[in-house]
């Protein structure tokens, strides 16, 4: 079964946006010494780290099945974060399709004692569903198709 934004029935399109607004996940971090790089800003490696946890949360909430991330794309660091700066990691999922699932994660960044905020990294991690012997498998929307059936009914 291939799930897609792109549906036509208003009803059916309605509970697919809904699903993926379910998946959506915020995790909130403070920046503190100790995850800096030498440049004194968010150590890169540690930021994607985040946002590939942000990534599989939101997957799995989004499937209610093991998940992992097979791959990373067009992640982009826009501005740096320095200490003293809260972030948020949202990730939500914006495509589903048979086998894998296209998460988009974003970092917003804000000084702890200014009202400042801003985008400071964002990118999509592709998540697939694993079998009890931890091989990739088709993601098994079933849940999502019952709900489905359920709203034609009423």
């Amino acid at each position: 079964m291939f799930i897609s934004i792109a549906i036509f029935d208003k009803n059916l399109k309605q509970i697919m946006e809904d699903f993926y607004n379910i998946s959506e996940t915020r995790v909130c971090k403070a920046l503190f010494p100790n995850t800096l790089n030498a440049n004194n800003t968010l150590f890169g490696g540690l930021g994607m780290q985040w946002m590939d946890e942000v990534a599989f949360i939101a997957a799995t909430r989004f499937t209610k099945q093991r998940m992992f991330t097979a791959n990373t794309g067009n992640i982009k660091f826009l501005n740096t974060v320095p200490c003293n700066s809260i972030i948020e990691v949202v990730g939500r999922v914006v495509k589903a399709e048979p086998v894998r699932l296209t998460v988009r994660v974003e970092i917003y960044a804000e000084d702890m004692y200014d009202n400042k905020r801003y985008l400071a990294i964002k990118g999509d991690f592709i998540l697939v569903s694993l079998n009890s012997k931890n091989k990739p498998q088709r993601i098994d929307y079933s849940h999502i198709k019952k709900q489905i059936e359920l709203s034609k009914v009423n």
